[in-house]
């Protein structure tokens, strides 16, 4: 990361670093690749404080609500700058991560959001989406109130990772895999290792799905897994890297994504249309590109505007 790089960012690189370090321990490499990103900017130093001291607040008020025990503290060797004790002290209140309650992480409008989390885990948040996560000594649950998240789980056989998402459960040890939240239940894509979904009361009925299949998970109906080819996983989580993939998409279902990432509204005058084929990658942010190339493809009219997109009269 460099100068540029927002308060935010370099906090949670800060408390990545932390979890890293107490999961690792003294490897020379480890302290020595610290050291080269604390140099880098001075503010990064007080983030790593803060993230020490938040740390050290979770591992403390775990233990004392799981185990009825106090909780190691962090050794000497992770203390890397002098006079830790005081900045500590004055860090602790400022930190997003507390146990009781979590920490929400939102994305806008056509905003992609990559989130690494301080069990090593990461999470990417698409448009619109709404996370809270809660990380605790026996589970690590994610609640994903609105919107689709990829997760790449780092492996904890002890601390099942659990996304909820309205009644949909998803449940995961080390793996990777997205969820994407609709009205009345949430699509599953296994991108990586196996997870088990299941609508919440029904647990007894989770289904198992691996790399390659993917799953809508409903409140109120039977679950339905299918495999998927590993090109159509891309496609599907093309996203992540702020593109939309259409290979075969209606211009109606077409024109929905785009919806998704702009504000300026795309809409399609002629019913007929709808039902028109469309392949190609484009830009979640190039609705503009998108509609020209449905008017050389197809050669209906498009009128471009400020506010918004029509296609077709």
């Amino acid at each position: 990361m460099g100068e540029r790089d927002s308060a935010n960012e370099i906090d949670e690189a800060a408390f990545r670093w932390v979890a890293l370090l107490d999961r690792e321990g003294d490897d020379p490499k480890l302290l020595s690749d610290l050291q080269d990103w604390l140099n880098q900017d001075p503010r990064r130093e007080g983030a790593y404080l803060r993230a020490q001291a938040l740390w050290l607040k979770l591992d403390r008020a775990a233990n004392a609500s799981e185990q009825d025990a106090p909780a190691p503290a962090l050794s000497r060797r992770r203390m890397l700058v002098g006079g830790a004790g005081a900045a500590l002290a004055a860090a602790v209140g400022a930190g997003a991560w507390v146990l009781s309650g979590g920490r929400n992480f939102d994305t806008e409008i056509g905003e992609i959001r990559h989130v690494p989390l301080p069990d090593g885990s990461v999470a990417d948040l698409n448009t619109q989406s709404s996370l809270r996560v809660t990380m605790a000594k026996s589970i690590r649950r994610v609640r994903l109130a609105e919107g689709e998240a990829w997760f790449h789980v780092e492996s904890d056989p002890s601390r099942p990772f659990v996304v909820e998402s309205g009644l949909v459960r998803v449940r995961a040890v080390g793996t990777a895999f997205s969820v994407r939240r609709f009205d009345h239940g949430a699509e599953v894509l296994v991108s990586e290792g196996v997870v088990e979904a299941w609508v919440s009361g029904s647990e007894a009925a989770a289904v198992r799905l691996a790399a390659g299949e993917k799953a809508m998970v409903q409140e109120r109906a039977p679950i339905l897994s299918e495999t998927a080819a590993p090109a159509e996983i891309d496609r599907k989580l093309a996203w992540r890297v702020g593109k939309i993939d259409l290979a075969g998409e209606t211009l109606s279902e077409a024109v929905a994504e785009f919806n998704r990432y702009n504000q300026r509204e795309m809409v399609v005058k002629q019913q007929a249309l709808l039902s028109k084929r469309f392949y190609g990658v484009f830009r979640t942010d190039d609705p503009e590109g998108f509609a020209k190339s449905v008017h050389s493809s197809i050669n209906v009219p498009v009128e471009i505007t400020r506010d918004s997109i029509v296609i077709g009269r």
